[in-house]
């Protein structure tokens, strides 16, 4: 355990030792706030509430979660020091826990950053504080199976352009997946409910109970057996 935290410290606080992470940061905070009142016109709508930010950050999150992982065993695998890493009282297991949570809390860091769109909100009005804490709670879960995803990808290759490609084309699938209109383009060739029961694997379709205010065990159980499913995957893959 002492082990794994170590891991998880000297991950985390490496990010922060880079001047990238907060070119990072600033970008999300700027993509988040650019896509909420220029393409969502969230200042226009009269409605004082989060909905039109957690409505985009899936989006923004299809770009920025692969770059932040791509790199957690692409690179490790293209230095050579992940054999290093293992000749550490280390577990894959515990490997694969400890760099996960490290890159999951930055993540966490990066949605935090958000928050002054949550003040502008309860200045302008009065929104239900239930709906912004659920949405953001939410995020924080979804965002847990997109590094899930990528770190498997990153474990897959070398390369971490190709991983930040895999992953990507990945977490698009299951964006898309609860699209109505690739609903419907799956009726056109699969039967009703075989193409309701695959839509139901949408990161989309399990996150917008949380933007209504629900906390959802649906989409907890959802993001949470989804993320484990890629992080067992991903200790599969490092130990043969």
């Amino acid at each position: 355990m002492k082990t794994t935290y170590y891991l998880f410290k000297r991950e985390f606080l490496g990010y922060f030792r880079s001047p990238v992470a907060y070119v990072f940061l600033v970008a999300f905070v700027l993509a988040s706030t650019a896509m909420a009142l220029y393409l969502g016109n969230m200042l226009e709508t009269n409605d004082a509430s989060m909905r039109t930010l957690f409505h985009y950050q899936p989006w923004i999150f299809l770009v920025f979660i692969p770059a932040i992982g791509m790199r957690l065993w692409a690179e490790e695998k293209r230095s050579g020091t992940w054999e290093l890493l293992f000749t550490l009282p280390l577990t894959p297991i515990q490997a694969v826990l400890g760099k996960f949570f490290a890159a999951w809390a930055f993540i966490l860091v990066a949605i935090c950053l958000t928050v002054s769109m949550v003040l502008t909100i309860f200045i302008l009005g009065s929104p239900d504080v239930g709906p912004v804490f659920t949405g953001y709670f939410g995020l924080f879960l979804m965002a847990g199976s997109f590094l899930a995803v990528t770190s498997l990808t990153s474990a897959l290759t070398k390369n971490q352009v190709i991983s930040f490609v895999i992953s990507t084309l990945v977490t698009l699938v299951f964006l898309f997946l609860g699209w109505s209109v690739f609903a419907d383009l799956l009726e056109g060739f699969l039967p009703m409910a075989m193409a309701e029961a695959i839509s139901q694997f949408s990161f989309i379709t399990h996150f917008e109970p949380f933007q209504d205010g629900v906390i959802s065990l649906k989409g907890l159980l959802y993001f949470i057996s989804f993320s484990v499913f890629c992080l067992f995957a991903n200790v599969v893959v490092l130990e043969r």
